[in-house]
């Protein structure tokens, strides 16, 4: 198991930048992906971005393409998330999310994460 911390979220205006940390503990050895969500109330769990941890790969939803960049620094097991021209859709409770080495399925699917940050909330007003 991988405990999870997340930092960063706070409120912003329309167009300014804002990163979100990401600390791992326990067996990060077994780390395989991390992955960033959100989520807004009354909607499910959103994909944002992901990034190998073995690999360097990195995936990102439409949404965020060209505006968010994802990032990792193993030595100190923390994943980033830097989000610049922040967008009042942007609004939401985010989270980081870990995938053990050996797990299969799709990395943009919540239900293929086995551990999960608390949630912090990045609020963009317009």
């Amino acid at each position: 198991q991988v405990q999870l911390v997340v930092s960063g979220g706070g409120l912003v205006q329309a167009g300014d930048s804002l990163r979100l940390s990401c600390a791992a503990s326990g067996r990060t050895h077994m780390l395989y992906i991390m992955g960033w969500f959100r989520q807004t109330p009354g909607k499910d769990r959103e994909f944002v971005a992901a990034i190998g941890w073995v690999t360097s790969g990195t995936f990102y939803a439409d949404s965020v393409q060209g505006r968010f960049t994802i990032s990792k620094d193993v030595a100190k097991n923390t994943a980033y998330l830097q989000m610049n021209s922040l967008k009042s859709e942007d609004t939401a409770v985010y989270y980081c999310a870990a995938r053990p080495l050996g797990s299969g399925g799709s990395h943009y699917s919540p239900d293929t994460y086995d551990d999960w940050s608390q949630g912090t909330q990045v609020t963009v007003s317009s």
